[in-house]
């Protein structure tokens, strides 16, 4: 297996491909000198004996990088069989608040998002001869990416939008996610997935729950239309659309229950995680 990209997911996924017997290299900007990490320009070298290639990088203003520097690799790796690409829930654009489910068209409204979903298209295209999963991802949280971390900074802003909520995952269930795709792939075909958990919810309500969890007040409310002045573009985007994704149709196709269904079962992992860190 070969990843391109060990960055936060992409560590979570190698380690849980290792643990299932898969050999697994994957790529990094800088040199770290991590067991199983090797430079980007590497992977032209590898494709020839891959049978499952992860995409993780982002795409850029000019394109897949991937795509850019190895399309024409990937076409001619031999034993490649699946090709799975980590993209975002954001391509469905905005919906008011209304549920998305796997088979909603997409409707980027964002540079970011046209960017990525050009960039499913293109991943798309390797359908016809390999088996390709196009895994729709929501907002990312784990351990040292949570809002723990806000909080203990002092930094966290309880921000009030009536009827605006957010979906989200935990790192670990998307290494489950890939992990399951992979098994249950065909021999060829084109399958989209929505990685989310199972309670959208407002991110005033997710910040309450971990500052309970700490035993810190909650920071105080504070309205959309006052916190927007000072918000970044990136942020603003974030809070411009509002859906509800639905991964029922997922979670049937690879056989799977989160590992953390909710924010509350996720943050209290994480807490745990990092208490058992910190006394060891």
């Amino acid at each position: 297996m070969l990843i391109a990209g060990l960055g936060y997911c992409g560590t979570v996924v190698a380690a849980a491909a290792r643990a299932a017997g898969y050999r697994v290299l994957g790529t990094e900007r800088a040199a770290s000198g991590r067991a199983g990490a090797v430079a980007f320009a590497e992977l032209a070298a590898l494709l020839g004996e891959a049978t499952h290639l992860l995409i993780t990088a982002a795409p850029e203003e000019t394109g897949d990088p991937v795509l850019a520097r190895f399309g024409a690799e990937i076409a001619a790796a031999p034993r490649l069989r699946w090709i799975g690409y980590l993209s975002s829930t954001g391509v469905y654009g905005d919906h008011g608040g209304g549920l998305v489910d796997e088979t909603t068209p997409a409707s980027p409204a964002t540079p970011r998002t046209r960017r990525r979903r050009a960039a499913e298209e293109a991943w798309a295209g390797f359908s016809t001869t390999r088996a390709v999963d196009l895994c729709r991802i929501a907002g990312i949280y784990g351990p040292g990416r949570s809002v723990f971390d806000d909080l203990r900074a002092g930094r966290a802003r309880r921000i009030v939008k009536p009827g605006q909520v957010f979906s989200r995952i935990h790192r670990d269930d998307i290494a489950g996610a890939v992990l399951a795709a992979m098994a249950r792939a065909g021999a060829h075909g084109l399958r989209v997935f929505n990685l989310a958990d199972d309670l959208p919810a407002s991110s005033a309500e997710v910040i309450a729950e971990a500052a309970r969890l700490l035993g810190l007040p909650p920071p105080p409310e504070i309205q959309f239309a006052e916190a927007r002045a000072t918000m970044s573009a990136m942020a603003l985007s974030f809070w411009a659309e509002n859906r509800r994704v639905d991964n029922a149709r997922t979670k049937a196709a690879l056989g799977l229950e989160w590992l953390y269904p909710t924010y509350r079962e996720g943050l209290a992992a994480i807490l745990r995680e990092e208490t058992s860190e910190r006394r060891a």
